[in-house]
């Protein structure tokens, strides 16, 4: 299951990053997006959605949401 199946509101633990693009993991690593960390959907919209990760909030896009396991 990835963050584009995420329910609103529920808490989910990350159980990995499914990429192949180093770039990308160090991004998402440094939002602090990594395996046992906590996450949350705030808000979805058409081209991404906003997440809460260790008390900050951010906007990601599809491809970054669909890129995290949780």
């Amino acid at each position: 299951m990835t963050l584009l199946d995420a329910i609103e509101g529920t808490e989910y633990i990350v159980q990995g990053i499914v990429t192949d693009d180093e770039e990308l993991n160090a991004f998402l690593f440094s939002l602090g997006c990594y395996s046992g960390e906590p996450i949350t959907v705030v808000a979805r919209r058409k081209s991404g959605c906003t997440v809460s990760i260790k008390d900050a909030r951010y906007n990601i896009d599809n491809q970054l949401a669909e890129a995290i396991a949780i």
